[in-house]
């Protein structure tokens, strides 16, 4: 089984296409200092958080701020956009969705991310690139692609009635509200531990090898069936803030292809501050 969609390039790709017309590349890191160290020539950095989000209310930009933002990066429509990072490209994929969400074409992962680049001795550089700004091309939201808190709860009820799939791909603990935070991150920002009722835990780490490559199809596509999330149900991802969802929503929608696949941003983060929001927990202290 090969992949849905051609949505991933390889590393020698991107070393071989580094100078060709239209395709322009994009670091996105959760370190945002990463880019600076060094980059792929021609890259440019996007802050997830500084150009993404709406700097007073917790909510992204608009679509027009948007092209904006693509307008200043000196990016066309009709260009292919390669996208990176760190961590096995957490933040690339969330990078992805979003703007895919916003109606952005030509989008690809580099797979393997910034830690396979590195880790082959490709070349990095600490200069910045310079493109002429543009006027990137008007922008429309495909709400296909986003769940929101009243929706999330209303799918509780096609989970448990086998239409619908939730997976929190978040670590085991975090799922059973031991913690509230990954690993080695400081246990902050949210009140209460757990999951959202119906959820399935499927890592998103499990879908990658070693190497921050994603694992094949066929292995992919038994991973997720093996959890009863099938391409028939309406399936939606979350995690503590959406990085890590949006990773396996790229893993579901585009690399195995099934049609109905939401990823939740505000995840654990609103729904375990919201008053009236069920949880279940696994975890007892006791």
């Amino acid at each position: 089984m090969e992949y849905a969609k051609d949505v991933l390039v390889s590393t020698d790709w991107v070393a071989q296409n580094l100078s060709t017309p239209g395709v322009r590349l994009i670091e996105v890191d959760e370190d945002i200092l990463l880019y600076d160290t060094g980059h792929i020539p021609g890259a440019v950095k996007v802050d997830w958080q500084q150009d993404f989000w709406d700097p007073v209310m917790r909510e992204f930009i608009q679509p027009g701020q948007l092209a904006e933002l693509l307008g200043r990066l000196g990016l066309r429509e009709g260009d292919t956009i390669v996208l990176y990072g760190d961590k096995s490209n957490w933040w690339a994929a969330y990078a992805y969705w979003f703007l895919s969400y916003n109606g952005v074409q030509g989008l690809k992962l580099m797979n393997g991310g910034r830690q396979k680049w590195v880790a082959e001795g490709r070349e990095l550089t600490t200069d910045a690139p310079s493109y002429e700004p543009t006027q990137y091309a008007a922008l429309h939201r495909d709400e296909s692609l986003r769940a929101y808190r009243d929706e999330v709860k209303a799918h509780i009820e096609a989970v448990r009635g086998g239409q619908g799939a939730m997976v929190d791909v978040r670590s085991p603990d975090e799922f059973s509200g031991k913690v509230t935070h990954m690993p080695n991150y400081p246990q902050e920002g949210v009140l209460r531990g757990g999951h959202i009722p119906g959820a399935r835990n499927i890592p998103w780490a499990r879908a990658t090898n070693e190497d921050g490559t994603f694992k094949s199809a066929d292995e992919l596509r038994d991973l997720y069936a093996g959890e009863g999330v099938t391409p028939d149900k309406d399936v939606i991802a979350y995690c503590r803030i959406a990085e890590r969802s949006s990773h396996s929503w790229f893993v579901l929608r585009e690399l195995l292809g099934y049609p109905q696949v939401r990823n939740y941003d505000g995840s654990w983060t609103e729904w375990g501050n919201a008053v009236g929001m069920p949880i279940e927990k696994t975890y007892s202290e006791a």
